[in-house]
């Protein structure tokens, strides 16, 4: 998009020229503005305007507009740089998810920014001082410890230092900022002529193919050849990330950029620093964890063309790319990749349309794909490419089903499963316990009375959380003191019912007190580094047991793990969701392939109350492919997603009735588009903090057509005044609906 002509409004008869000015609210209207003459605006520029009694940074959306007559507008104050913020692509990109997924324009063009330039701050990244020494530590009193020790450093480096260094070797800027007081160091703002730049670390040649990732790595169309996209299944094992390093190597020029999406932050230290091996310093990284500088400073590189390799979690994938050549999308089963609140978009599905707007290959890689996913590739949308041996000489593991009915159970585990680590770990290898439920115990009860402590705020029960003596509501971070005693009765008889991670943590800490338990969940990752420090521990090698949730399950590679323990697997068998068989598959299938990655064999049990389940007897030969064609074949059955597009309007309030109040009004404006529906109900979680929550769902056999509906929906909706309190939303492809 160009800019459009500015015009003199003072010559009678030229209308002044205009912007359309986008805001980061959840309105679903554009502004119209006045561009001074001295200013030339264009789509996807950043500028302050006045709003209400107040500044805001906006973005322009258009220039050139005629505004409503009889209306004078404000003129724009000034542009925040004289370049878009957002190019052409982006812009687009951003353009076209906000009408998929039907939200504001402002908040999505927003996502693409980082959070500094949101609030208005310059386009520019932070100085980082150099600092170096003109005094000697003897000046300074013999009780200043610290800033002699300071001192003393800067004298090792002649030429002075960063401060970022300094800070990284322990100093603080306060003490910095007390020896520039004494005169004993000289601030610069930049470094000295002396200090010869330091040299990028080297980039390696790609990792070697075996021969079945070569044949797999051949099928993959060049990044020349415009838009493909590729499913790579490829069982866990089987070296896909080698595959994806192999591909950027060969296809990814020096002036290109690509894009690495990974489902979670814990995986992203791990793939960054395989990538970084063969890549050096153009690999950079993007996640919520960043601190404002982090994301401004990459973000910055991304929007200048810099020939980056970026690896990011869902939001990377927005970013204003200049030169982007390749996309992968690893784990692209994973439900992280939904938004679940706000702008409710799908990470994977915008790396798809972005793929084509750009003319570049996407690679979407899974050992256990989405159905969507692989529909498209059976419908030939997208290439199946198969990768289905382990790499080395690994081999996928034994699944065998463990029968818990009438066994005595110790924190969940049954006795054939602690004999079986025991065996592991007197043969010097590791063991994996999955427990997909965090906390000590789901539910304290009282074994006098009956009574379970529930949240005030949700319809659900507390966590109880032994570590820290608390209960807890994983859904609205309620938190109160855990007691002694039943609060109802003040019986003594409270106690907690149910397995989470602490328990299983305790009770193998007691039946293998030799051995160091670890706990991986996302109470004991909290803390920066942590996921780290745990990884560093376990690839050591030595004997130890692994207990998690899924964030175990997903792509970390754990050479002596050689047993994985499901403690209970029948949690998504008799779901209302009907996404949960295939959920359940994914998880069991992705947690069994972390055993026997290396040269020993592995070995997985999966405890069961449903051993004769046929989704569970059809695990045990571990061919996913098999269980996702049965699969399929019931969602076209029964006309489920990937068969027909699927959306849901969620209604909340401060009471049930307005909620399905609002849904019951729509019902019948949904059915004069051809829509079915379906509902109103309340939601799975009926109240989450104090919101009742009632949904409907709307299927249709036409995607185009469904979404030609909820744009006419949404401007009814906006159009009504509705009671205070009273919200409403919609979810496009929703990944739960329940």
């Amino acid at each position: 998009m160009t800019a459009s002509p500015q015009r003199n409004p003072g010559l009678a008869g030229i209308p002044p020229a205009t912007a359309r000015i986008a805001l980061n609210r959840p309105l679903r209207r554009l502004f119209d503005y006045q561009i001074p003459n001295n200013l030339k605006l264009e789509p996807g520029q950043r500028v302050r305007i006045p709003f209400g009694r107040q500044s805001a940074t906006g973005l322009v959306v258009d220039t050139g507009v005629t505004p409503p007559e009889g209306i004078r507008l404000k003129p724009v104050q000034s542009a925040h740089e004289p370049w878009p913020a957002l190019p052409q692509e982006t812009f687009r990109l951003l353009s076209w998810a906000a009408d998929y997924y039907q939200h504001p324009l402002g908040e999505c063009l927003f996502t693409a920014l980082p959070p500094a330039l949101r609030r208005g701050r310059p386009a520019a990244e932070k100085q980082d001082p150099w600092w170096q020494a003109n005094g000697v530590p003897e000046a300074l009193p013999a009780n200043a410890h610290r800033q002699k020790s300071l001192l003393t450093w800067l004298h090792k480096h002649p030429s002075g230092a960063p401060a970022s260094a300094i800070v990284a070797a322990g100093y603080t800027q306060s003490q910095l900022r007390t020896l520039l007081q004494k005169e004993l160091v000289t601030q610069l703002n930049e470094a000295p002529s002396t200090v010869e730049p330091t040299e990028s670390a080297p980039e390696l040649p790609g990792p070697n193919l075996s021969a079945a990732q070569q044949v797999a790595a051949d099928q993959i169309p060049s990044a020349e050849s415009g838009f493909s996209a590729s499913l790579l299944y490829g069982i866990t094992g089987s070296g896909k990330t080698e595959l994806y390093l192999h591909y950027l190597k060969r296809e990814l020029g020096p002036s290109s950029q690509g894009l690495v999406l990974v489902p979670e932050i814990n995986l992203t230290p791990q793939t960054v620093a395989r990538f970084r091996h063969y890549f050096g310093d153009r690999i950079v990284v993007w996640h919520s964890a960043l601190n404002d500088s982090q994301r401004l400073t990459t973000w910055l590189k991304v929007r200048r063309g810099e020939p980056v390799i970026l690896i990011g979690t869902r939001s990377a994938v927005l970013l204003p790319f200049t030169h982007l050549k390749t996309i992968i999308v690893d784990e692209e089963h994973d439900s992280s990749y939904k938004q679940g609140e706000g702008f409710r978009y799908s990470g994977r599905d915008v790396a798809v349309y972005r793929a084509h707007l750009n003319q570049c290959p996407i690679i979407l890689g899974s050992a256990t794909p989405s159905l969507e996913s692989y529909h498209n590739a059976l419908s030939g949308k997208y290439r199946l490419i198969r990768l289905e041996e382990r790499a080395g000489n690994a081999q996928p593991p034994a699944i065998s089903l463990l029968d818990i009915r009438s066994r005595p159970l110790e924190g969940g585990l049954s006795r054939p499963a602690l004999q079986a680590i025991e065996r592991c770990l007197s043969a010097g290898q590791q063991a994996l316990v999955f427990v997909n439920r965090r906390g000590f115990a789901p539910v304290m009860m009282c074994f006098d009375c009956g009574h379970m402590v529930e949240c005030p705020r949700c319809d659900t029960r507390l966590t109880y959380h032994r570590r820290d003596r608390a209960m807890r509501c994983h859904h609205c971070d309620y938190q109160t003191a855990a007691t002694e005693t039943c609060p109802k009765c003040q019986s003594d008889a409270f106690k907690p019912v149910g397995q989470g991670t602490e328990r299983t943590e305790d009770i193998l800490t007691a039946q293998f007190p030799d051995t160091p338990v670890v706990r991986v969940d996302r109470d004991s990752t909290q803390r920066k580094g942590s996921i780290q420090s745990i990884l560093k521990q376990v690839n050591t090698g030595k004997p130890c047991i692994l207990v998690g949730t899924q964030m175990l399950a997903k792509g970390h590679d754990f050479p002596n793990v050689t047993l994985v323990v499901v403690v209970n697997a029948d949690g998504g068998l008799f779901s209302v969701d009907f996404r949960a068989p295939e959920q359940l598959i994914q998880t069991l299938l992705q947690v069994s392939g972390r055993a026997g990655r290396g040269e020993k064999s592995g070995k997985v049990l999966v405890q069961t109350c449903h051993s004769d389940h046929p989704i569970l007897s059809s695990l045990c030969d571990g061919h996913y492919l098999t269980l996702a064609d049965q699969l399929l074949a019931e969602r076209e059955e029964n006309q489920l997603p990937p068969f027909r597009a699927m959306a849901i309007f969620r209604g909340e309030a401060d009471t049930m009735e307005k909620s399905l109040q609002l849904l019951d009004t729509l019902k019948p404006k949904v059915r004069t588009y051809g829509i079915e529906a379906w509902g109103p109900l309340p939601a799975l979680i009926a109240r989450r903090a104090d919101r009742h929550r009632a949904q409907l769902v709307l299927c249709c056999d036409n995607r185009k057509q469904l979404n030609h509906a909820l744009g006419h929906l949404c401007q009814e909706l906006d159009q009504q005044k509705l009671p205070a309190g009273l919200r409403w939303m919609i979810d496009v492809d929703p990944q739960e609906t329940g």
